[in-house]
Protein backbone atom coordinates (compact mmCIF):
# COMPACT_ATOMS: atom_id res chain seq x y z
CA UNK A 1 0.00 0.00 0.00
CA UNK A 2 1.44 3.36 -1.04
CA UNK A 3 2.20 5.93 1.64
CA UNK A 4 1.40 8.71 -0.83
CA UNK A 5 -1.55 10.85 0.18
CA UNK A 6 -3.47 13.21 -2.14
CA UNK A 7 -2.59 16.26 -0.08
CA UNK A 8 -1.29 17.08 3.38
CA UNK A 9 -4.03 17.61 5.93
CA UNK A 10 -4.07 20.80 7.99
CA UNK A 11 -2.47 19.24 11.12
CA UNK A 12 0.29 17.81 8.95
CA UNK A 13 0.86 21.16 7.23
CA UNK A 14 1.25 22.79 10.63
CA UNK A 15 3.60 19.99 11.71
CA UNK A 16 5.81 20.70 8.69
CA UNK A 17 5.74 24.41 9.53
CA UNK A 18 6.72 23.72 13.15
CA UNK A 19 9.46 21.33 12.04
CA UNK A 20 11.16 23.81 9.71
CA UNK A 21 10.62 26.60 12.24
CA UNK A 22 12.43 24.43 14.79
CA UNK A 23 15.34 23.92 12.36
CA UNK A 24 15.45 27.66 11.73
CA UNK A 25 15.43 28.39 15.46
CA UNK A 26 18.24 25.89 16.05
CA UNK A 27 20.29 27.68 13.41
CA UNK A 28 19.40 31.15 14.70
CA UNK A 29 20.46 30.19 18.23
CA UNK A 30 23.74 28.72 16.89
CA UNK A 31 22.85 25.22 18.08
CA UNK A 32 23.60 23.44 14.79
CA UNK A 33 26.69 21.83 16.35
CA UNK A 34 24.48 20.13 18.95
CA UNK A 35 22.07 18.94 16.24
CA UNK A 36 24.85 17.51 14.06
CA UNK A 37 26.46 15.84 17.09
CA UNK A 38 23.11 14.32 18.10
CA UNK A 39 22.56 12.98 14.57
CA UNK A 40 26.05 11.47 14.32
CA UNK A 41 25.79 10.01 17.83
CA UNK A 42 22.39 8.50 17.02
CA UNK A 43 23.82 6.97 13.85
CA UNK A 44 26.79 5.58 15.79
CA UNK A 45 24.51 4.10 18.47
CA UNK A 46 22.44 2.43 15.80
CA UNK A 47 25.56 0.85 14.30
CA UNK A 48 27.18 -0.08 17.63
CA UNK A 49 24.03 -1.78 18.90
CA UNK A 50 24.32 -4.28 16.01
CA UNK A 51 20.57 -4.00 15.44
CA UNK A 52 19.66 -5.34 18.89
CA UNK A 53 18.10 -3.25 21.65
CA UNK A 54 19.42 -5.75 24.22
CA UNK A 55 22.90 -4.33 23.78
CA UNK A 56 21.91 -0.68 24.17
CA UNK A 57 24.04 -0.01 27.27
CA UNK A 58 26.99 -1.75 25.66
CA UNK A 59 26.50 0.50 22.62
CA UNK A 60 26.49 3.59 24.86
CA UNK A 61 29.77 2.54 26.52
CA UNK A 62 31.33 1.85 23.12
CA UNK A 63 30.15 5.26 21.88
CA UNK A 64 31.73 7.07 24.83
CA UNK A 65 35.03 5.21 24.37
CA UNK A 66 34.94 5.94 20.63
CA UNK A 67 34.24 9.65 21.24
CA UNK A 68 37.14 9.93 23.69
CA UNK A 69 39.48 8.30 21.15
CA UNK A 70 38.20 10.52 18.33
CA UNK A 71 38.66 13.74 20.31
CA UNK A 72 42.17 12.73 21.31
CA UNK A 73 43.10 11.78 17.74
CA UNK A 74 41.45 14.90 16.33
CA UNK A 75 43.37 17.14 18.72
CA UNK A 76 46.66 15.48 17.70
CA UNK A 77 45.75 15.91 14.02
CA UNK A 78 44.95 19.62 14.45
CA UNK A 79 48.20 20.29 16.30
CA UNK A 80 50.15 18.58 13.52
CA UNK A 81 48.10 20.08 10.66
CA UNK A 82 48.56 23.65 11.93
CA UNK A 83 52.28 23.23 11.19
CA UNK A 84 52.15 20.97 8.14
CA UNK A 85 49.41 22.42 5.89
CA UNK A 86 50.78 26.00 5.75
CA UNK A 87 54.21 24.51 4.99
CA UNK A 88 52.72 22.48 2.13
CA UNK A 89 51.06 25.53 0.58
CA UNK A 90 54.09 27.80 1.04
CA UNK A 91 56.33 25.21 -0.65
CA UNK A 92 54.00 24.03 -3.42
CA UNK A 93 52.65 27.33 -4.78
CA UNK A 94 56.03 28.86 -5.78
CA UNK A 95 57.04 25.60 -7.48
CA UNK A 96 53.75 25.45 -9.41
CA UNK A 97 54.17 29.08 -10.51
CA UNK A 98 57.79 28.47 -11.53
CA UNK A 99 56.86 25.35 -13.50
CA UNK A 100 54.01 27.18 -15.26
CA UNK A 101 56.35 30.04 -16.23
CA UNK A 102 58.96 27.64 -17.62
CA UNK A 103 56.38 25.90 -19.82
CA UNK A 104 54.55 29.00 -21.01
CA UNK A 105 51.37 28.33 -19.01
CA UNK A 106 49.45 31.50 -18.21
CA UNK A 107 48.07 31.47 -14.68
CA UNK A 108 45.05 33.59 -13.62
CA UNK A 109 47.20 35.56 -11.15
CA UNK A 110 50.49 37.46 -11.17
CA UNK A 111 51.21 38.30 -7.54
CA UNK A 112 52.52 35.01 -6.12
CA UNK A 113 53.30 36.42 -2.68
CA UNK A 114 49.76 37.75 -2.25
CA UNK A 115 48.33 34.41 -3.37
CA UNK A 116 50.46 32.53 -0.85
CA UNK A 117 49.37 34.91 1.91
CA UNK A 118 45.69 34.54 1.01
CA UNK A 119 45.97 30.74 0.96
CA UNK A 120 47.87 30.66 4.25
CA UNK A 121 45.37 33.00 5.91
CA UNK A 122 42.54 30.76 4.74
CA UNK A 123 44.29 27.61 6.00
CA UNK A 124 45.07 29.22 9.37
CA UNK A 125 41.49 30.46 9.73
CA UNK A 126 40.01 27.02 8.98
CA UNK A 127 42.47 25.20 11.22
CA UNK A 128 41.94 27.79 13.93
CA UNK A 129 38.20 27.14 13.85
CA UNK A 130 38.76 23.38 14.00
CA UNK A 131 41.30 23.83 16.78
CA UNK A 132 38.83 25.86 18.83
CA UNK A 133 36.24 23.20 18.11
CA UNK A 134 38.54 20.54 19.56
CA UNK A 135 39.42 22.39 22.75
CA UNK A 136 37.61 21.14 25.80
CA UNK A 137 36.88 24.61 27.17
CA UNK A 138 34.99 25.98 24.16
CA UNK A 139 31.23 26.22 23.92
CA UNK A 140 31.34 24.10 20.76
CA UNK A 141 32.60 21.17 22.79
CA UNK A 142 29.79 21.75 25.28
CA UNK A 143 27.30 21.71 22.40
CA UNK A 144 28.83 18.44 21.17
CA UNK A 145 28.34 16.95 24.65
CA UNK A 146 24.76 18.24 24.69
CA UNK A 147 24.10 16.56 21.35
CA UNK A 148 25.58 13.27 22.53
CA UNK A 149 23.52 13.36 25.75
CA UNK A 150 20.36 14.08 23.74
CA UNK A 151 21.14 11.21 21.37
CA UNK A 152 21.70 8.81 24.29
CA UNK A 153 18.47 9.99 25.94
CA UNK A 154 16.47 9.38 22.75
CA UNK A 155 18.16 6.01 22.28
CA UNK A 156 17.29 4.89 25.80
CA UNK A 157 13.78 6.34 25.81
CA UNK A 158 12.50 7.37 22.35
CA UNK A 159 8.94 8.11 23.55
CA UNK A 160 8.02 11.81 23.79
CA UNK A 161 4.50 11.43 25.15
CA UNK A 162 4.32 8.24 27.21
CA UNK A 163 0.67 8.66 28.26
CA UNK A 164 -0.83 9.41 24.84
CA UNK A 165 -2.66 6.06 24.71
CA UNK A 166 -4.10 6.49 28.23
CA UNK A 167 -6.12 9.62 27.42
CA UNK A 168 -8.18 11.03 24.54
CA UNK A 169 -6.31 12.52 21.59
CA UNK A 170 -5.37 16.16 22.17
CA UNK A 171 -3.29 18.81 20.41
CA UNK A 172 -0.18 18.07 22.45
CA UNK A 173 -0.26 14.35 21.66
CA UNK A 174 -1.15 15.01 18.04
CA UNK A 175 1.65 17.45 17.29
CA UNK A 176 4.35 15.83 19.41
CA UNK A 177 3.60 12.60 17.60
CA UNK A 178 3.75 14.21 14.18
CA UNK A 179 6.88 16.21 14.97
CA UNK A 180 8.58 13.12 16.39
CA UNK A 181 7.72 11.26 13.18
CA UNK A 182 9.13 14.10 11.05
CA UNK A 183 12.37 14.11 13.03
CA UNK A 184 12.56 10.32 12.63
CA UNK A 185 12.22 10.73 8.87
CA UNK A 186 14.79 13.54 8.95
CA UNK A 187 17.18 11.18 10.73
CA UNK A 188 16.48 8.60 8.01
CA UNK A 189 17.59 11.16 5.42
CA UNK A 190 20.70 11.84 7.51
CA UNK A 191 21.35 8.10 7.73
CA UNK A 192 21.00 7.69 3.95
CA UNK A 193 23.17 10.68 3.01
CA UNK A 194 25.82 10.77 5.74
CA UNK A 195 25.93 7.02 6.33
CA UNK A 196 26.75 6.52 2.65
CA UNK A 197 29.11 9.52 2.69
CA UNK A 198 31.07 8.09 5.64
CA UNK A 199 31.32 4.66 3.98
CA UNK A 200 32.41 6.14 0.65
CA UNK A 201 34.88 8.44 2.40
CA UNK A 202 36.33 5.46 4.29
CA UNK A 203 36.81 3.48 1.05
CA UNK A 204 38.29 6.53 -0.67
CA UNK A 205 40.62 7.13 2.30
CA UNK A 206 41.79 3.51 2.33
CA UNK A 207 42.67 3.53 -1.39
CA UNK A 208 44.31 6.96 -1.12
CA UNK A 209 46.29 5.86 1.95
CA UNK A 210 47.64 2.84 0.04
CA UNK A 211 48.61 5.11 -2.87
CA UNK A 212 50.31 7.64 -0.57
CA UNK A 213 52.20 4.84 1.20
CA UNK A 214 53.29 3.31 -2.13
CA UNK A 215 54.68 6.67 -3.33
CA UNK A 216 56.07 7.50 0.12
CA UNK A 217 54.71 11.05 -0.04
CA UNK A 218 55.63 13.50 2.70
CA UNK A 219 53.11 14.23 5.45
CA UNK A 220 51.33 10.93 4.79
CA UNK A 221 49.38 10.82 8.07
CA UNK A 222 48.04 14.37 7.64
CA UNK A 223 47.07 13.70 4.01
CA UNK A 224 45.11 10.60 5.00
CA UNK A 225 43.22 12.49 7.72
CA UNK A 226 42.52 15.40 5.37
CA UNK A 227 41.18 12.93 2.79
CA UNK A 228 38.78 11.34 5.27
CA UNK A 229 37.53 14.57 6.86
CA UNK A 230 37.09 16.33 3.51
CA UNK A 231 35.40 13.22 2.13
CA UNK A 232 32.51 13.82 4.53
CA UNK A 233 31.68 17.01 2.57
CA UNK A 234 29.96 16.29 -0.76
CA UNK A 235 31.47 17.69 -3.99
CA UNK A 236 33.81 20.33 -2.52
CA UNK A 237 35.48 17.91 -0.09
CA UNK A 238 37.20 16.03 -2.90
CA UNK A 239 38.38 19.28 -4.47
CA UNK A 240 40.03 20.36 -1.21
CA UNK A 241 41.75 17.06 -0.39
CA UNK A 242 42.82 16.42 -4.00
CA UNK A 243 44.36 19.90 -4.22
CA UNK A 244 46.40 19.30 -1.06
CA UNK A 245 47.61 15.83 -2.18
CA UNK A 246 48.56 16.99 -5.69
CA UNK A 247 50.37 19.99 -4.17
CA UNK A 248 52.46 17.68 -1.97
CA UNK A 249 53.22 15.43 -4.96
CA UNK A 250 54.24 18.51 -6.97
CA UNK A 251 56.88 19.40 -4.37
CA UNK A 252 58.52 16.08 -5.29
CA UNK A 253 58.15 16.36 -9.09
CA UNK A 254 55.62 17.52 -11.72
CA UNK A 255 55.51 13.98 -13.14
CA UNK A 256 54.55 12.55 -9.76
CA UNK A 257 51.85 15.23 -9.44
CA UNK A 258 50.49 14.17 -12.84
CA UNK A 259 50.29 10.50 -11.85
CA UNK A 260 48.72 11.49 -8.54
CA UNK A 261 46.07 13.56 -10.32
CA UNK A 262 45.25 10.64 -12.64
CA UNK A 263 44.87 8.33 -9.64
CA UNK A 264 42.60 10.80 -7.83
CA UNK A 265 40.46 11.20 -10.97
CA UNK A 266 40.14 7.40 -11.05
CA UNK A 267 39.10 7.39 -7.38
CA UNK A 268 36.57 10.15 -8.11
CA UNK A 269 35.06 8.07 -10.93
CA UNK A 270 34.96 5.09 -8.59
CA UNK A 271 32.99 7.21 -6.13
CA UNK A 272 30.28 7.74 -8.75
CA UNK A 273 29.98 3.95 -9.00
CA UNK A 274 29.92 3.59 -5.22
CA UNK A 275 27.26 6.29 -4.96
CA UNK A 276 25.05 4.46 -7.43
CA UNK A 277 25.54 1.16 -5.61
CA UNK A 278 25.45 2.34 -2.00
CA UNK A 279 22.89 5.13 -2.23
CA UNK A 280 21.10 3.93 -5.36
CA UNK A 281 18.47 6.20 -6.82
CA UNK A 282 17.37 7.67 -3.50
CA UNK A 283 19.32 10.93 -3.70
CA UNK A 284 20.33 11.64 -7.29
CA UNK A 285 20.11 15.40 -7.04
CA UNK A 286 21.85 17.36 -9.82
CA UNK A 287 25.34 18.52 -8.89
CA UNK A 288 24.43 22.19 -9.38
CA UNK A 289 21.54 21.83 -6.91
CA UNK A 290 23.81 20.19 -4.35
CA UNK A 291 26.37 22.98 -4.83
CA UNK A 292 23.69 25.65 -4.30
CA UNK A 293 22.59 23.88 -1.10
CA UNK A 294 26.21 23.66 0.09
CA UNK A 295 26.85 27.35 -0.58
CA UNK A 296 23.67 28.43 1.20
CA UNK A 297 24.33 26.04 4.09
CA UNK A 298 27.91 27.26 4.54
CA UNK A 299 26.86 30.93 4.40
CA UNK A 300 24.13 30.38 7.00
CA UNK A 301 25.67 27.88 9.42
CA UNK A 302 29.34 27.34 8.51
CA UNK A 303 30.77 23.80 8.57
CA UNK A 304 27.62 22.34 10.15
CA UNK A 305 25.63 23.90 7.31
CA UNK A 306 27.88 22.14 4.79
CA UNK A 307 27.17 18.82 6.52
CA UNK A 308 23.40 19.26 6.82
CA UNK A 309 22.70 20.94 3.45
CA UNK A 310 22.50 17.71 1.38
CA UNK A 311 20.55 16.05 4.21
CA UNK A 312 17.91 18.79 4.25
CA UNK A 313 17.79 18.72 0.44
CA UNK A 314 17.18 14.97 0.49
CA UNK A 315 14.58 15.29 3.25
CA UNK A 316 12.63 17.95 1.29
CA UNK A 317 12.75 15.79 -1.83
CA UNK A 318 11.49 12.69 0.02
CA UNK A 319 8.75 14.54 1.87
CA UNK A 320 7.54 16.39 -1.24
CA UNK A 321 7.41 13.04 -3.07
CA UNK A 322 4.95 11.68 -0.50
CA UNK A 323 2.11 13.79 -1.89
CA UNK A 324 0.50 13.18 -5.24
CA UNK A 325 -0.63 15.98 -7.49
CA UNK A 326 -3.89 15.49 -9.35
CA UNK A 327 -3.81 15.90 -13.12
CA UNK A 328 -6.39 18.15 -14.75
CA UNK A 329 -7.17 18.41 -18.43
CA UNK A 330 -6.41 21.76 -20.10
CA UNK A 331 -7.05 22.07 -23.84
CA UNK A 332 -7.18 18.33 -24.28
CA UNK A 333 -3.81 17.85 -22.52
CA UNK A 334 -3.19 16.64 -19.03
CA UNK A 335 -1.49 19.20 -16.80
CA UNK A 336 -0.45 18.83 -13.14
CA UNK A 337 -2.78 20.64 -10.82
CA UNK A 338 -3.53 20.99 -7.14
CA UNK A 339 -5.53 18.26 -5.48
CA UNK A 340 -8.87 19.09 -4.04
Amino acid sequence: MSDLSPHPEKPQKLAYLLFFAALGLIGFLHLMTALVAALFASLALQVLSFGSRKTKWGAIVLLLVLLAALFYGFALFINHAIVVLPDIMATAIPRIVHYAAEHGVTLPFNDTESLIQVVLDSVHQTLGYLSDFAKLATKEFVFVLMGVVIAIGIYVNPEVDRDRLARPLNLYSLYTGQLAELFRRFFTSFEVVMGAQVLISAINTLLTALFIHALDLRYGAVLVMVTFLCGLLPVIGNLISNSVIVSVAFTASPQLAGWTLLFLVFIHKLEYFLNSKIIGGRIRNPMWLTLVALIVGERLFGITGLILAPVILHFIKVEASRFEVARVETGGKEQPGASA
